[in-house]
């Protein structure tokens, strides 16, 4: 025998014997419950992180964190206000741009969209649109060419395709003889790009020249408002902040959460929320160890009198059963966390594999924004989860223990 007598005896008791069979089954349907309940945390919340990964991909893709305008929609000197702009240090990039909403009339079809006239040089390194660029060129939106790129999902509800003619009508009006007449103007299909469903990017934007889209709402040599990029998005709302202090009470700074922060914020409660659903599983997991125990301590009840009787204590006793629970708990948690961590980086295939087999599709991009089920394994939410089950597992052997270290020897050997 080896000491400490606790562990050796402990651990002992963890091996199966001929006469005591069902309580060993009872511990590995412990064991094995905490370890289904850590593989499925870990799976889930790894998929929602992913399906977060990819919202936040095509969300920061077109969407700057930071817009910087005034409260008429109109900036005069913009190009002083890129400049200062330029002097703090986390601006990473710049761009001005001019907006409004127009209707797109193409084929005797109509579509309404928000068309932005850009500085395609700039904005190349505000967003990636240029990267989504599927037919055509955003450099051929040139000054005074009148090219438009639009998303594909729009140019499929217009009809048209890259060299067809679009008619753009703003809600200006212009008067002549005949009356009060919209401002249009017909345009040139110069690209389309694929942004991804789930936002609506596809169907609602259309993209010009910045020289172009003053003209068009005669905006004279001023823009609409001013993109701004950094490194990190979600410290836009601060920094959002510190500009407005800055740039004076004329200036209106918006930030990407004031128009997607909500969502944001529900997938993050979402996420919390399904933590804690989920742990009830291990919850469940180890009310079953608990169980485990006090069916052993019952059965041990004589070995137990001995033990007191030859000078064990009652500490001695409650560390039995709290190293025997805990080596439970243990071999759960690493079993869940070896599994959970083999299923998370795989679970794309392992679906896909399951779609094959079955030939369903489980997933459609038109309602989940994706037609496949992401998976993006964080590490702390690895040592949360396996934290969480060792210190349920810990907790649930205390009453156990408690229980035996209480043993009347007497009364436990009365009737032996």
């Amino acid at each position: 025998m080896f000491r400490p007598v606790s562990l050796f005896i402990g651990l002992r008791y963890t091996r199966a014997k001929r006469r005591n069979h069902f309580i060993s089954f009872i511990s590995l349907m412990s064991m094995l419950g905490i370890a289904l309940g850590i593989l499925v945390l870990i799976t889930v919340l790894s998929v929602m992180n992913g399906f977060d990964r990819e919202i936040e991909k095509r969300v920061f893709s077109m969407v700057p964190p930071i817009t910087v305008g005034s409260f008429i929609n109109s900036i005069t000197n913009w190009q002083e206000v890129e400049n200062r702009l330029h002097t703090f240090p986390k601006v990473k990039a710049v761009a001005p741009f001019v907006s409004g909403e127009v209707m797109l009339t193409a084929r005797n079809l109509v579509q309404a969209a928000l068309l932005t006239g850009i500085l395609p040089d700039e904005e190349k390194d505000i967003s990636e649109l240029p990267d989504k660029v599927v037919q055509g060129n955003l450099s051929d939106l040139t000054p005074g060419s009148f090219g438009i790129v639009v998303g594909e999902e729009l140019a499929n509800r217009l009809d048209v395709g890259v060299g067809d003619k679009i008619t753009v009508i703003t809600p200006r009006v212009s008067l002549s003889l005949a009356g009060v007449t919209p401002r249009l103007k017909r345009f040139t299909v110069t690209g389309i790009f694929r942004a991804g469903s789930g936002f609506g990017f596809d169907t609602s934007l259309a993209f010009v020249s910045l020289a172009d889209a003053q003209k068009l709402f005669e905006m004279g040599n001023s823009v609409t408002a001013i993109h701004v990029k950094i490194d990190d998005a979600y410290a836009a709302p601060k920094f959002a902040e510190q500009l407005a202090a800055s740039l004076g009470q004329n200036a209106k700074v918006t930030s990407w959460t004031q128009q997607f922060g909500e969502y944001f914020r529900m997938v993050a409660q979402e996420k919390a929320m399904m933590f804690f659903i989920l742990m009830l599983i291990i919850l469940v997991a180890a009310f079953n160890l608990v169980c485990t125990l006090v069916m052993v301590v019952n059965e041990k009840e004589a070995d137990i009198a001995i033990l007191r009787t030859l000078g064990a204590t009652p500490r001695m006793i409650m560390a039995i059963f709290i190293i025997q629970g805990s080596i439970i708990g243990i071999i759960g948690t690493l079993l869940g966390v070896a599994g959970g961590i083999a299923l998370a980086l795989h679970v794309t295939e392992v679906v896909s594999w399951i779609e094959h087999i079955l030939h369903v599709q489980f997933l459609s991009s038109s309602v989940y924004f994706l037609d496949y089920l992401p998976s993006h394994l964080e590490w702390v939410d690895v040592w949360r989860i396996s934290l969480s089950a060792l210190l349920l597992s810990l907790l649930a052997t205390l009453y156990p223990a408690w229980r035996a270290a209480c043993t009347e020897p007497v009364e436990a050997l009365r009737y032996e």
